[in-house]
């Protein structure tokens, strides 16, 4: 059995400000994901998978310094986030539903992150 718990934050100006540079960084690390998986198979006609993606986390924590504030389960959950995506897409394309292909987030579509 699983539990969740949602909180509801108050946050000083500093940390909404941090808060709000966390979620960007998210929305950045999901579509240049989707933006991965999306050029390997128009290129090599190969996928890209989950840990595969993961395996390059601390590459981009190490060239990109903004991504060393973000803690590292919240980046993992973000491509967690795309495989779903990918995962729903083609469900629904197997069983034959409209499939709706995962789509790049825009800015203020990405609103959440999670902490396991």
């Amino acid at each position: 059995m699983r539990k969740a718990f949602k909180y509801r934050l108050y946050p000083t100006k500093p940390q909404v400000k941090d808060l709000e540079r966390t979620l960007e960084l998210c929305r950045e690390l999901y579509n240049a994901a989707l933006q991965e998986r999306r050029d390997a198979y128009k290129k090599a006609g190969k996928s890209v998978g989950l840990y595969q993606q993961k395996r390059y986390l601390p590459q981009i924590r190490e060239e990109l310094p903004q991504y060393k504030r973000v803690h590292s389960q919240v980046l993992q959950d973000v491509l967690h986030r795309v495989d779903k995506a990918f995962q729903g897409f083609f469900r629904r394309l197997k069983a034959g539903q409209k499939a709706g292909y995962p789509r790049f987030k825009g800015q203020g579509r990405y609103d959440s992150f999670t902490f396991p």
